[in-house]
């Protein structure tokens, strides 16, 4: 027996007593009678005891309860303690003995209240009175041990049916585990519980798999998701319409459009009808790798074949068509749709505006929102907002907001972030100030990203003071700042060569938790390597690497550059090497910065041997790469080298620029082949050349000094 609580005893003993001080005769009809009294009479006080509740009632009444009874009392809604306390005291009659269906009840009123302890100790009573176990009782305390979000109390009962309770349990519980174990975010202990029911010889059903397989989907494990459908055959289980939208689901979402178009086609093939959102599924995945036009055609197919299309359905469709710039073929299909929402005019509104449309964005406004009656919401007002600000017209971006209010739709944090941004790209920062101020008069704390597009602003305006000023201003508004917060500050002061700042400013942002990215460290480095300070440059790259932020293409190029400047060719050269050991690919940047510093030092062969390298590996030179090794040729005195190379970059394809032919031709007349030069010129006229002012200076300086004068007016 269960132990009663202390503060239970003194209506226990009362009721003992009345219980004790009469004799009562056991009917079939399951109430009890006294000798003196008769059937009415008894009856008459069970519906007195029951209709209403009362439990002063249940202390006064001298029937004896039956099982039966007390699975009434039980059902009634009375609290844990109540319903502990006549469970201990009809318990305590003289030749009664609780049935199932009084500990399932009792237990199902537990579970709910979370009384998982007395769940087990009354399991253990039922145990230790020899009562045969029914597997609903365990399927239902799972349930609530699912519910509580304790998906791990789930699995340990399930273990313990068999291990302490001497149950066998069969698929149901199994399921109801797998369920629990999904329901409640744990997909990854699913397939153990489903190993183990096959171990030990438990067939599963559809259902089980169905589970298993939504658990491997949700981990991202689809590989294995697919190998458990091949292997339901095995066991006597035929895919279900659930098992395979799981599964296309799950393979649509990973970009795998291929496998979810063949599982569609497996579907029908088996006699499973998909739903609208399968169809929907496989839609988004066409779209998301900008397979359009085959997503378009499933549509199609979808009326074809009887299924209506919804809202997400034209949505998603008309979503990719926008993001792919076909914008008119996204209209086309609005009007299609029977009766468009304003989600989907937003979509072709926000496609227009993407795309630079924006007068056909107003008619699609004008015409087709308020046309149709839509309800214009926020979000329609910020895209038309954000497409004005693109086209520059903020003061009627201002006056759109101010139409907002009047239309009773209230603009939103991101509606004047979006001004605010307008407003800082077209360089009026006052104004965006004063949008940011209008903000929190009317009671919209701006938030982080507001504050990021003008400190932004400022800082490429060289006014690192006045946006170091707005950042201290930040934590009182509510905002944190955030990495590109700290990355906007850190470039003006690297701007402006206040790098002990920038620097301290850094280590700032490490100790309030915000991570450095690599944008962060490139910013420090490429300020330090600007003024010089290469030692400081790459303590930062050592400390980039041991906080576990790779160097990328641009670190390396500014640390090759920088090197080559110092004339240190070779350390450059090695540097150039390690990022390809790292695994990225140079770039015709990087390439170049190489070769321009190979050629100021006297090897240009070497450069010409790494411009084959480079070829071989796939890199097409360009100009800036041929610039650099015609002028490394014709400072070695190599002037008939340099052009032959002129002629080969012409017959790759690669069009001369005035610094190819200013380079020529100014080597030329240092060499005093001055008639050379004007053909050179005469011939790049030919062929579309423009020459600039450098062009002429070269040959006007060039030609007086030969005549013995100089024209000193000329610039």
């Amino acid at each position: 027996m269960l132990k009663i609580p202390k503060l239970w005893h003194p209506l226990t003993k009362k009721l003992q007593s009345l219980i004790n001080t009469h004799r009562f005769g056991i009917f079939s009809a399951g109430y009890v009678k006294d000798s003196n009294d008769n059937g009415s009479e008894s009856e008459n006080e069970w519906e007195r005891l029951v209709k209403p509740f009362d439990l002063n009632e249940l202390r006064k009444s001298l029937i004896q309860i039956t099982p039966i009874q007390l699975c009434k009392l039980l059902e009634l809604p009375l609290d844990v303690p109540t319903s502990m306390e006549i469970f201990e005291l009809v318990g305590a009659q003289r030749g009664y003995s609780h049935s199932f269906d009084v500990y399932y009840m009792l237990i199902d009123k537990l579970g709910a209240a979370g009384e998982f302890k007395v769940i087990d100790r009354l399991l253990m009573q039922i145990k230790d009175e020899g009562m045969v176990f029914r597997e609903s009782i365990f399927i239902m305390i799972m349930k609530h041990y699912g519910r509580a979000g304790l998906p791990g109390q789930a699995t340990r009962l399930l273990l313990d049916m068999r291990g302490v309770y001497s149950f066998e349990p069969t698929f149901k519980s199994y399921n109801a585990v797998l369920d629990i174990l999904v329901a409640g975010n744990c997909p990854k202990v699913a397939p153990n519980v489903f190993y183990d029911m096959l171990s030990r010889g438990i067939s599963p059903n559809v259902y089980t798999f169905g589970l298993v397989l939504k658990a491997f989907c949700m981990v991202n494990e689809v590989d294995s998701a697919c190998s458990l459908l091949r292997d339901m055959t095995k066991h006597g289980c035929v895919p279900n319409s659930v098992v395979y939208q799981t599964l296309i689901h799950a393979l649509a979402r990973n970009e795998r459009v291929n496998e979810a178009l063949r599982l569609l086609e497996e579907m029908f093939l088996m006699g499973c009808t998909p739903d609208v959102q399968t169809f929907n599924d496989i839609i988004h995945g066409l779209c998301k790798v900008n397979r359009i036009q085959e997503a378009a055609k499933l549509v199609d197919r979808m009326l074809l074949r009887g299924f209506t299309p919804d809202e997400i359905t034209y949505g998603v469709l008309m979503n990719g068509l926008c993001r792919t710039g076909q914008v008119d073929e996204a209209r086309a299909l609005l009007n299609k749709v029977p009766s468009p929402n304003a989600v989907l005019f937003n979509t072709l509104i926000n496609g227009y505006v993407t795309s630079g449309r924006f007068d056909e964005a107003k008619v699609v406004y004008c015409d087709g929102m308020l046309g149709n009656s839509c309800d214009l919401d926020v979000y329609t007002f910020n895209i038309l907002i954000r497409g004005l600000c693109k086209k520059g017209s903020l003061a009627s971006a201002r006056e759109l907001v101010s139409e907002m209010e009047t239309k009773g739709c209230k603009p939103n944090v991101i509606t004047y972030t979006i001004l605010v941004d307008g407003l800082c790209k077209e360089g009026q920062l006052q104004e965006a100030g004063d949008v940011l101020n209008e903000m929190s008069y009317k009671g919209l704390g701006p938030n982080i990203v507001g504050y990021n597009c003008l400190i932004s602003a400022l800082c490429k305006d060289g006014k690192v003071h006045e946006a170091l000023k707005l950042f201290s201003e930040i934590s009182s508004k509510g905002c944190k700042a955030d990495i590109f917060t700290f990355n906007s500050l850190i470039f003006g002061l690297c701007k402006v060569d206040r790098m002990e700042e920038a620097l301290g400013l850094y280590h700032d942002m490490l100790l309030e938790g915000v991570i450095a990215n690599t944008v962060t460290y490139n910013t420090l480095i490429h300020g330090f390597l600007t003024g010089g300070a290469i030692q400081e440059a790459l303590k930062l790259v050592n400390e980039m690497v041991s906080r576990g932020c790779p160097l990328d293409k641009i670190t390396y190029n500014g640390l090759v550059k920088a090197l080559c400047r110092a004339g240190a060719v070779e350390k450059a050269r090695g540097l150039f090497e390690e990022m390809m050991r790292t695994g990225l690919h140079p770039d015709s940047i990087s390439c170049n910065i190489l070769i321009n510093g190979l050629c100021k030092s006297g090897k240009v062969y070497e450069a010409l041997e790494f411009l084959r390298d480079m070829i071989h590996r796939g890199l097409l030179p360009d100009i800036v790469t041929y610039n650099s090794l015609i002028n490394g040729l014709c400072k070695m005195g190599h002037i008939w080298e340099a052009l032959n190379l002129f002629d080969r970059l012409q017959a790759e394809g690669v069009c001369p620029d005035a610094i190819t032919y200013n380079t020529l031709i100014s080597w030329h007349c240092k060499e005093g082949m001055i008639n050379d030069a004007c053909l050179l010129l005469h011939r790049g006229v030919t062929n579309g050349f423009i020459p600039n002012h450098v062009t002429w200076y070269i040959l006007v300086s060039n030609l007086s000094k030969e005549r013995g004068y100089v024209h000193q007016g000329f610039i």
